[in-house]
């Protein structure tokens, strides 16, 4: 299958590995890629720019095909080695950025200067138009469905994705609610040039996780999220747990006088207790509604090649009858 994003990233299918935190080692990304896919390494789960040399360094001992390095750009008041990690993605030769967070703007002209391409995570057609005038090569459009940080807006794809048809003229994928072969052909038939997947990811066996994560992934239906931090507009979705109970009774409990620091117990540092020790009550950790469609756990090519082989049929068979009926 080619689009535009297929041949502005090199790949053979339209699937997009998304960054998650403590997720995105290289044998995920080092997997998707060989499937076809572009898998995508988290630059912020390695602690240092040297340690994110380093997985580079493993994902390309594991793959010879193109992957990416993912980089948020998030206020903080001792903000991570920025310089230091985009010095590392272009002296490791990596040539494709999934960027998210704030306006990556700052970055780009090195980035670009090194032919990296770069792809940007927006919420909104105004963020994906701010992308595109800045210089980013395609954006990945997350609706409301999507795992993370939805923005405040809470309009769902299948409004948001064509409405990014409609305005803008660099290639885009769609993210949030993209499990399998349907997604892929309804992301398409919006105006979307691929999908991203994320949380499906988790749930497959390459996946560096805790086998814990994935059961929850397998236990859980369309009706498990939950969305946090709303009162500080930093909405984020996330699997319901314990700590996510009690993160949204302090939200109710504390109104608008609520502070980050109030939940730190709830979203500090939990990321590895989950992913890697399997806590699933440590805290509050992303995952999207597409929790629904999870019914098993299959090898990253297993995944991906079941996903195209579905698109076909449906485009080829389902589809092409509704178009030739008598």
């Amino acid at each position: 299958m080619k689009t535009r994003i297929t041949e502005l990233f090199e790949i053979e299918h339209p699937i997009i590995q998304g960054g998650m935190h403590f997720v995105g080692f290289a044998e995920l990304a080092a997997a998707v890629s060989s499937a076809g896919g572009l898998g995508i390494i988290t630059g912020l789960t390695q602690r240092t720019p040297q340690d994110l040399a380093d997985e580079i360094r493993r994902c390309r001992e594991m793959t010879n095909r193109p992957f990416g390095v993912n980089l948020t750009f998030l206020p903080a008041v001792t903000p991570p080695d920025y310089p230091g990690y985009i010095r590392t993605i272009i002296e490791g030769g990596v040539k494709i950025v999934e960027t998210a967070g704030n306006n990556p703007q700052k970055w780009l002209p090195a980035l670009k200067e090194a032919g990296i391409k770069v792809i940007h995570k927006c919420t909104s057609v105004r963020h994906s138009l701010k992308a595109q005038s800045i210089g980013c090569d395609a954006v990945s459009v997350d609706g409301f469905e999507c795992g993370g940080h939805p923005g405040e807006d809470d309009v769902p794809n299948f409004i948001l994705l064509p409405r990014a048809a409609e305005e803008l003229a660099i290639p885009f994928v769609a993210s949030g609610g993209m499990a399998d072969g349907r997604s892929l052909v309804a992301a398409l038939s919006l105006g979307a040039d691929g999908m991203n997947m994320g949380t499906r990811f988790i749930a497959t066996k390459e996946a560096p996780v805790h086998d814990n994560v994935k059961q929850a992934l397998l236990a859980a239906s369309e009706l498990d999220t939950r969305l946090v931090m709303r009162p500080l507009r930093n909405t984020e979705r996330v699997l319901k747990n314990a700590a996510v109970e009690r993160l949204i009774e302090k939200e109710r409990t504390l109104g608008p006088k609520i502070k980050f620091e109030d939940i730190l117990p709830e979203v500090a540092g939990v990321y590895p207790r989950i992913m890697t020790k399997g806590e699933m009550d440590a805290g509050a950790w992303s995952c999207g509604m597409v929790a629904g469609l999870i019914h098993d756990i299959p090898t990253v090519k297993e995944l991906i090649d079941r996903t195209m082989s579905e698109a076909e049929q449906i485009i080829d068979r389902r589809l092409a009858r509704f178009l030739h009926a008598a």
